[in-house]
């Protein structure tokens, strides 16, 4: 688990008013500590394998397929690193594949002469409180905050609060949905470089907040320790908004080639 992640549990501890929620924080502190100490996963879902690629335009890639050697990787590091294998190679026939291969890779072609992989796995409880809505463009910033709040509150207990929520605005369809899980990825509580959407996440939060959900779901200040928004360009008929939102486990690692 990352620092950033660690700092905000600690803030929520100081700022939780539910000594039950004060509680939760304290054990995920330890938890967290026990799982870095031991080297061991800080939750039994160690998720759907993850990766994001941005490789540098002047890369050239050679001695075999690149996807093949990152699933390679994934089933490597699962299985020596005791990791649960959580994945159906068939979403109906619903048999394992036993090494939690094949990953979810998103690629992007970027200036530059290296190449950036992060890994971010992504537990099943929180990835199935996601949600998009092609919104009518009237309903702007208002429909977009209901929207976001709603999807929170509809998950409850079911993501492991206290939880980072991601949201993705503009594009299309697809797009949006990729920019609220890329939003995860940014250090828990850093803000956006835009004014405007810094705000808008500042007030999420404050909403999100105000649902009473609370540390693990049993009630409190703290729901969410973060809501970061990524945002691109719309169609002009268009106003689609996602939401991915992730568990206090906000696992991901880079690494620069």
């Amino acid at each position: 688990m990352g620092e950033d992640v660690l700092a905000a549990f600690e803030k929520g501890l100081k700022e939780e008013v539910s000594p039950t929620g004060k509680d939760i924080f304290r054990q995920l502190i330890e938890n967290a500590r026990i799982a870095r100490e031991e080297s061991v996963p800080m939750c039994q879902d160690t998720g759907f394998a993850v990766i994001f690629l941005d490789i540098g335009q002047d890369v050239h890639i050679t001695g075999g397929d690149l996807y093949a050697a990152i699933n390679e990787g994934v089933r490597k590091g699962y299985r020596e690193g005791y990791l649960r294998k959580s994945i159906l190679g068939h979403p109906l026939e619903r048999k394992n594949t036993g090494d939690n291969t094949p990953a979810v890779i998103h690629c992007r072609i970027v200036p530059g002469d290296k190449l950036k992989i992060t890994v971010a796995p992504k537990g099943g409880g929180s990835e199935n409180m996601s949600g998009l809505k092609m919104l009518k463009p009237a309903e702007g910033i208002a429909g977009v905050k209901k929207f976001v709040v709603e999807q929170v509150s509809l998950a409850g207990a079911n993501p492991c609060p206290p939880v980072i929520v991601g949201v993705g605005l503009g594009g299309t369809f697809e797009k949006a949905a990729l920019l609220a899980k890329e939003a995860l990825l940014r250090p828990v509580g850093q803000k956006s470089t835009l004014p405007e959407i810094a705000r808008l996440e500042e007030e999420l939060l404050t909403e999100i907040n105000r649902l009473g959900i609370g540390p693990q779901g049993l009630g409190g200040r703290i729901t969410a320790l973060a809501v970061h928004i990524e945002m691109y360009a719309v169609h002009m008929a268009s106003l689609p908004v996602a939401v991915n939102i992730n568990c206090h486990a906000a696992r991901h690692k880079s690494i620069i080639l």
